[in-house]
Order: C-alpha cells, then structure tokens, then sequence
C-alpha cells in the first residue's frame, strides 16, 4: 500500500516504513507527524482511491531529524563588464518516517 502526499508545495510517493525529507515542518525529533492532503491511495487490492476517498485517509510519520541540505553555489556572470555575483543557499528540510496510512 502507498499513498501520494502534499506537503510543501511538492508531492511524494510513501509507504509505510519509508524516509523522506520534505521542507521544514515545526517539531522536535521523536513527535508524530499528521500530512493533510493526500491525494492519492493505491490499496494492496489493487484498487486506488482518489478525491474526496483520498482526503478521508490519514498519513501518520515520526521527525526523525531537522537539518540543513548540502551547500549549493548560485553563480551570476556577464563577460566584459566585471560582473561576477556568488552566493551560497543551504535549503531546511525534516527527514519523517512514514509509520502507517490508515484508511
């Protein structure tokens, strides 16, 4: 059984037991995690539920840690007029671990 998530704006395939890092969410390590929107729901009968079926589903995970993602260089260059901007952008994110959908 997976479902399909929202939560910051981007979509994510879960199934219990698995780890995903999704944009910051407020919370210590160790508390539970409830996803609002679910979109989606494929049932281990083969059978996927959509819309208003798919709201009613609850998707429940454990923060396992808060952190901040590898560094990445944004380079702005223009060629003959001495323009040359870096930075630098470390994005937040939660790593949660799925632990049951409940239908």
């Amino acid at each position: 059984m997976y479902a399909v998530i929202q939560t910051g704006g981007k979509q994510y395939r879960v199934a219990p037991g698995d780890t995903i890092r999704i944009e910051r969410v407020s919370g210590d390590v160790g508390e539970k995690v409830t996803f609002g929107s679910v979109l989606a729901v494929h049932t281990d009968e083969k059978k996927v539920m959509l819309g208003s079926d798919a709201s009613k589903v609850t998707v429940t995970g454990k923060i396992i840690s808060q952190g901040r993602a590898k560094k990445l260089t944004v380079l702005k260059f223009k060629k003959g007029n001495q323009y040359k901007i870096s930075r630098g952008h470390r994005q937040n994110y939660t790593a949660v671990q799925v632990s049951d959908i409940k239908l």
